[in-house]
């Protein structure tokens, strides 16, 4: 696209997300390029609603977009549920708002695990125990791991009612399996938990992280495991 071309389809795309991160209560720290900071501060579920409520008019988006001939993209959230301080830095000349934050800083690494994990919307634990009735979302554990800039390890789990329905559906039949299969990966038992994992990717060929275990079952398998793995991943990218 031309400049102009991807600054419209830029303010496009935000038009359709700015509206539902304001209707749950939230406040939009800074947009960077195609990305948007949000905070919510009352509580965690707007915050998951409103990531769910924008993975559908991403949907929309997209559709309306096709007419024109551009092909569809795709968009990954990360929450997490910490303390922080907002206030203005700059000098003089110009200054701006903004938050510091360790909380935020992983919430930015938990939406880059997006890409990994084949998630739309990955939260931490630390928000999946502030909500009041966990079971009014269908959601899955998925790793355990180290976030470059942290040295605590972080329980990570994706929030199902983000996917597209048919992978919503197989991601839920298949929850059990890919639990019972995570279990025995973090407990060194490759080769008996390889199999499930392929299962899983056969019948849900959109699970990125079934496939993405997979891989890994069998790099330890073919390559051994260091005597140091404690089934905690590092993540050195951001």
């Amino acid at each position: 696209m031309t400049p102009k071309e991807n600054f419209n389809f830029l303010n496009n795309y935000l038009g359709y997300m700015e509206p539902v991160i304001r209707i749950n209560k939230g406040f939009i720290d800074k947009f960077m390029g195609d990305s948007i900071m949000a905070l919510f501060s009352e509580n965690v579920e707007n915050a998951i609603n409103s990531a769910i409520e924008m993975r559908i008019k991403l949907a929309e988006f997209n559709q309306v977009m096709s007419q024109f001939g551009r092909d569809p993209i795709d968009s990954g959230i990360g929450i997490h549920t910490g303390n922080l301080m907002l206030g203005i830095v700059g000098g003089e000349g110009r200054m701006d708002g903004t938050v510091i934050s360790d909380a935020v800083n992983l919430a930015s690494r938990l939406e880059g695990l997006t890409k990994m994990y084949g998630s739309s919307i990955i939260i931490s634990e630390d928000t999946l125990i502030k909500l009041n009735d966990p079971s009014q979302y269908n959601y899955r554990f998925i790793d355990i791991v180290k976030v470059k800039g942290k040295r605590e390890a972080v329980y990570i789990f994706e929030i199902l009612d983000g996917e597209p329905q048919r992978c919503k559906e197989l991601k839920i039949e298949t929850k059990a399996e890919f639990s019972k299969a995570l279990q025995l990966y973090k407990n060194k038992e490759f080769k008996t938990a390889m199999p499930i994992f392929k299962d899983i990717a056969h019948v849900n060929e959109f699970d990125q992280a079934a496939k993405l275990y997979l891989d890994r079952c069998s790099a330890f398998i073919q390559n051994g495991v260091p005597d140091n793995w404690d089934g905690i991943e590092v993540i050195e990218n951001k």
